[in-house]
């Protein structure tokens, strides 16, 4: 008899499903500016990452668009001059099903950029060889906490404005 109150349990309680349907870069810069100045040497290179996330259900039904927004920028240890600055828009579009309303937010921020992570680590590491710098292999993005900061920040934020009314 447990066996059948498993079954039904499992039964009710669809599964999760989750695909990418497409991907591209909706935007993309690299400005080489130590090529501009004309300057070269030996240079220690300090990169700095930021990342955006942003989703958005698109007009098909369990269908969402998910950005993840880069914004690199590379300057010199010592003179704190700029070597290069990488921003990029890259686009997920996800078909997902199954997912609770009140999970689906932070399975849109976290799991999908997580899936598209790869690709936009190759671009980056492509983009800056290309434009004469060793390539930048991105060390892997922890959505999570990012998503948590996110979370924290947005809720320090309304207590600011409910402080000030």
């Amino acid at each position: 008899m447990a066996d059948q109150e498993n079954g039904a349990a499992a039964q009710e309680t669809p599964q999760v499903r989750m695909h990418i349907m497409t991907q591209f870069v909706r935007d993309l810069s690299f400005e080489n500016v130590l090529a501009q100045r004309g300057t070269g040497g030996e240079v220690q290179p300090d990169v700095q990452v930021a990342v955006n996330l942003d989703a958005k259900k698109r007009s098909t039904e369990h269908q969402y668009e998910v950005a993840t927004k880069l914004n690199i920028t590379s300057r010199n240890k010592e003179s704190k001059e700029t070597l290069f600055v990488l921003e990029m828009d890259y686009v997920g579009v996800f078909h997902v099903e199954n997912v609770p309303e009140d999970q689906l937010h932070p399975f849109l921020l976290i799991e999908c950029p997580r899936m598209i992570f790869p690709f936009i680590r190759r671009i980056v590491s492509d983009m800056t060889r290309d434009g004469g710098f060793p390539p930048l292999n991105l060390e892997n993005i922890d959505f999570v906490q990012l998503y948590r900061n996110e979370i924290a920040r947005r809720q320090a934020e309304a207590g600011t404005q409910t402080a000030d009314v």
